[in-house]
């Protein structure tokens, strides 16, 4: 593997009941750009994240993230990198700082009072910071989840559509800090469905039927489709589709 590859995967294989739920993947994404991850629901993308990070073992391929090997060394991964779930996973009944508490707890981590009060002023949840977090709303939810994906300094950040939901501003706001986290080397694989977040992308990878359909920029993508320069991004995804149902749909 490349140095500069902070993902390096190749024949990425995830069968449920006989079927391939992602099939003979190939991704490689370089350390501290943002890549954007697209395809309708039910396309893989989650599975292929959580193969990723080390929460579920693929049935077949190879590959390394951050220089670990995926099959083997899944628990190193998991300490190196941040997930973010589709859906806000943390304790609804405790604070916020108690949510960060409990996990510099989990991660062992030292000074953890001191990584807790600088996660709350980063995020901007200082003045939140005893409110409990059942009780905040979707975009103030999503801070919490990316402090706590944060608190143990990972090098690769694994985003499941982290702005579903969210309003338009805490969207951008969102968008605002991944891009500064990128700068600073942080490698980031993000799923979303929103054009204007693909468009922050510094590329993409499009997957359909467990299958990656194009990869490289928006540019890229749009050649891919076989459209002519000037179309957009989502006449490109539904263009990959079409071209895509004979192939894999099923009958």
């Amino acid at each position: 593997m490349s140095a500069a590859l902070a993902i390096d995967v190749r024949g990425l294989t995830k069968r449920y009941g006989g079927r391939a739920v992602v099939n003979d993947l190939a991704l490689q994404v370089a350390t501290g750009r943002i890549c954007g991850f697209l395809g309708p629901n039910g396309s893989g993308k989650t599975t292929t994240i959580r193969m990723l990070c080390g929460l579920l073992k693929p049935d077949a391929g190879e590959g390394t993230c951050l220089g670990l090997d995926v099959l083997r060394e899944s628990r190193a991964i998991k300490r190196q990198s941040g997930y973010m779930t589709q859906k806000f996973g943390w304790y609804e009944d405790l604070s916020i700082r108690e949510n960060l508490e409990f996990v510099a707890r989990l991660f062992e981590l030292p000074g953890r009072e001191q990584l807790v009060d600088e996660a709350l002023v980063r995020l901007g949840l200082e003045g939140r910071q005893q409110q409990l977090a059942g009780t905040l709303s979707g975009g103030w939810k999503q801070r919490l989840a990316l402090a706590a994906c944060l608190l143990h300094d990972p090098r690769l950040l694994l985003l499941d559509e982290p702005t579903a939901g969210v309003d338009p501003k805490a969207r951008r706001d969102f968008w605002d800090e991944i891009q500064r986290l990128a700068k600073a080397g942080i490698t980031v694989l993000v799923s979303t469905h929103y054009m204007d977040e693909a468009e922050r992308c510094d590329e993409l990878a499009y997957i359909a039927y467990g299958t990656l359909l194009a990869r490289g920029t928006g540019t890229e993508v749009v050649r891919q489709a076989g459209l002519p320069a000037g179309a957009t991004l989502e006449q490109a995804f539904v263009r990959l589709i079409e071209q895509a149902q004979d192939n894999f749909a099923p009958p």
